[in-house]
């Protein structure tokens, strides 16, 4: 059996994190994700713009009563990554099995 090569991009556990939230809610707000994955505002942010710059998600800034907002969305080439990266692992668990 071949072990499938696992996207480095997502083989980090924060960067796992954001997309497993993204995957399900297509988009989320910044303090969401930071309250979701218990990370620090300055970590998550650096790994938010490691998924940006090869377009995993998109993120847009606007502001909302006079406080910016950041808003991440998962983009098609992230969801066929996911589960990309899903079915890799997938083909971990089943090394063996017959």
């Amino acid at each position: 059996m071949d072990f499938k090569e696992l996207d480095p991009v997502l083989h980090s556990q924060l960067r796992l994190a954001v997309m497993s939230v993204l995957i399900s809610e297509q988009e989320a707000e910044f303090t969401h994700l930071k309250e979701k994955t218990n990370a620090t505002a300055g970590n998550l942010s650096v790994q938010i713009n490691k998924l940006k710059d090869v377009e995993y998600i998109e993120v847009h800034k606007q502001f909302k009563d006079n406080y910016p907002q950041t808003i991440c969305k998962i983009t098609p080439k992230g969801v066929k990554a996911f589960q990309g990266y899903v079915k890799s692992i997938q083909s971990y668990l089943h090394t063996g099995k017959k």
